[in-house]
């Protein structure tokens, strides 16, 4: 795969065709604005500073792809990505979480990416600092002695071991004991090794109001430092005690103030917020403002706005600035339209993205072609069990049929249906898979009406289950 930042719009379109069907122009706009993050950076300054990134707002039916498009996208940028439902923020005063907070979150999110890398990187220099320290408590450094047991641990067999003279000798027999420890050959070796405590500090519980949900990640932080993390001496065999050395090793080696800072740089020149279900904070149908529940949707749309436009927000880890952050915002917008939103925040989303209504031909693709398309996950799972699970294409037809018609019928969820619609054709399958053995199993579209027969006849019925 190509370097994160330096894909093209056609190669951004190409990969997120391996696991979204359809939505053409959804996946092009995407492709475009995560194409033009890369171009600014490109753009000398100050020019480059002031180019805004074009927000978007993707409508349509819930199932078809909205998540999913943002989600890949992140993944492909390597960003940090989080997904919000608007609904949960009201306006301050209302119960319910303060905006500023998703910032937050993406930010703790940048750092926990940015840890893992640096993790991955140093996991060799930790790996090998940790061997020492075993080899250290297996085999003391300094002059051996008959008396003290010699540094060579009781119960080893150690009569093909070299007896050490002087330096050189030590340094055979550490060699030798490495050799042991890498072959295994002294997994079943006890010994005491020191580890720092997980829970040395107290724990605080704050019922928060708005505004107030960050107070009790920050006073744990505080207690950490007034209460340093305790050494706590603890027995284990030698793989337990390699792998707790190797994380001390690598909360030593990973330079936090450094994570932090490219965390901080990575939220605000890549992080991706997908503010879902953002139809739920317009006013519907022009309703005025003033009547009930409308106060706090519109209190919610001018608390996005400065986020939006580009704010300073405070955090544990620093200030962030907001500006160059890419909102992706989605919605059904079933009994309002995007221009029920407020005007400003409506400019602020310049890109519109109407994403379609997917039928039978389209189910049919869902459920074969993506990478990782339903089919190829239960003939995966059923493998496991030892069954060679096959469908006939005609079965996969009538599953893709009968979605449509469910969803015409009863409430339009897109292809979350086939979920569930595949978990009730495989029920019985699934049930006694453990104890069938090794068989081929093919499922057919008689299978499929059978399973589904009396559900789909009674709409009752399929408004519950299907």
């Amino acid at each position: 795969m190509k370097h994160n930042q330096s894909f093209t719009p056609k190669e951004t379109l190409a990969e997120l065709d391996k696991y979204i069907v359809g939505q053409g122009r959804a996946k092009r706009s995407v492709a475009i604005a995560l194409r033009n993050r890369w171009r600014r950076r490109q753009v000398p300054s100050p020019l480059r500073e002031e180019i805004a990134p074009k927000n978007i707002i993707m409508i349509g039916p819930t199932g078809v792809g909205k998540t999913e498009i943002a989600r890949r996208l992140a993944t492909l940028a390597q960003s940090p990505f989080i997904k919000v439902e608007a609904s949960k923020f009201t306006e301050v005063g209302y119960v319910g979480r303060d905006v500023e907070s998703m910032i937050r979150d993406l930010v703790d999110l940048a750092v926990n990416m940015v840890k893992e890398e640096e993790k991955n990187r140093l996991e060799g220099v930790a790996a090998a600092n940790a061997e020492d320290h075993i080899l250290d408590i297996l085999l003391p450094p300094g002059p051996v002695s008959s008396a003290s047991g010699g540094g060579v641990p009781l119960g080893v067999d150690h009569s093909d071991l070299p007896i050490p003279a002087g330096s050189q000798g030590e340094n055979s027999t550490r060699e030798k004991f490495r050799k042991m420890l890498r072959e295994g050959k002294l997994d079943d070796r006890e010994l005491e090794i020191s580890v720092s405590e997980s829970k040395s500090m107290p724990m605080v519980e704050i019922l928060t109001t708005s505004g107030m949900e960050d107070m009790q990640s920050n006073l744990q932080d505080a207690f950490s430092k007034i209460f340093p993390r305790k050494k706590k001496s603890r027995k284990m065999k030698v793989p337990e005690a390699l792998e707790a050395a190797t994380k001390e090793e690598m909360e030593k080696l990973v330079d936090m103030d450094q994570v932090i800072k490219e965390a901080l740089r990575r939220t605000e020149q890549s992080g991706i917020v997908f503010l879902d279900e953002i139809d739920k904070i317009a006013s519907r149908n022009g309703a005025s403002a003033g009547q009930g529940p409308e106060v706090s949707r519109e209190g919610v749309q001018r608390d996005l706005l400065p986020i939006v436009e580009g704010a300073t927000v405070s955090t544990k880890h620093g200030m962030i600035k907001t500006d160059h952050i890419l909102f992706i915002a989605s919605g059904a917008f079933h009994l309002c339209k995007p221009s029920d939103l407020i005007p400003e925040l409506q400019g602020r989303f310049p890109i519109r993205v109407e994403l379609d209504s997917l039928g039978k031909e389209e189910f049919v693709r869902i459920l074969t072609e993506p990478e990782n398309a339903l089919i190829k996950q239960y003939i995966a799972l059923m493998k496991t069990e030892g069954i060679e699970l096959v469908f006939e294409k005609e079965a996969i037809e009538e599953i893709a049929a009968i979605a449509v018609e469910v969803n015409e019928k009863t409430e339009e969820i897109g292809a979350r249906r086939l979920h569930t619609i595949l978990e009730r054709v495989l029920d019985q399958l699934s049930f006694d898979a453990s104890e069938l053995g090794e068989v081929n199993f093919t499922v057919t579209a008689n299978y499929v009406k059978e399973q589904l027969a009396d559900i789909v006849e009674d709409q009752d019925l399929s408004r519950y289950i299907l």
